[in-house]
């Protein structure tokens, strides 16, 4: 069995890499602010919280959050772009969802809307460019 090393120039001089980057930290950033003003955060996601009782489902969706964005470091720090192409486009699901979760909750709510559907679009050309992104050399 043969084992090839890749030689990758992907890495922190690439777009790709700085744009999932720019994803991870900013759902860790979400998230932390479910977890610490969920109010104001559910407010800012689109969909307020009814009532007090609602505030625990604002910490759980925190949690969710932080882990999103936490799974991709690793793959980032390690520059290992295919993985990270990989779970970054499976990732698209969650704002396109949001999407969907605020249009079936307050109906056609375009500035929360465009937030989650943006989102998902800037993360299908991130996945774009972490797919089409070329290897140097293989060992």
């Amino acid at each position: 069995m043969k084992t090839k090393n890749e030689i990758t120039s992907w890495g922190i001089r690439s777009v790709s890499y700085w744009m999932t980057m720019l994803i991870a930290l900013g759902i860790i950033f979400v998230g932390i602010r479910f977890i610490a003003i969920p109010q104001t955060a559910a407010q800012a996601f689109g969909i307020p919280f009814s009532n007090t009782q609602d505030l625990v489902f604002g910490r759980i969706k925190g949690i969710r959050d932080i882990f999103s964005g936490i799974v991709l470091l690793p793959l980032l720090l390690l520059r290992m772009r295919v993985a990270t192409a990989y779970v970054f486009t499976v990732a698209i699901i969650i704002p396109a969802t949001d999407c969907l979760l605020v249009l079936l909750t307050n109906g056609l709510d375009v500035p929360h809307m465009l937030i989650h559907g943006l989102t998902a679009v800037y993360m299908a050309l991130t996945s774009f460019l972490l797919f089409s992104a070329k290897q140097k050399a293989t060992i």
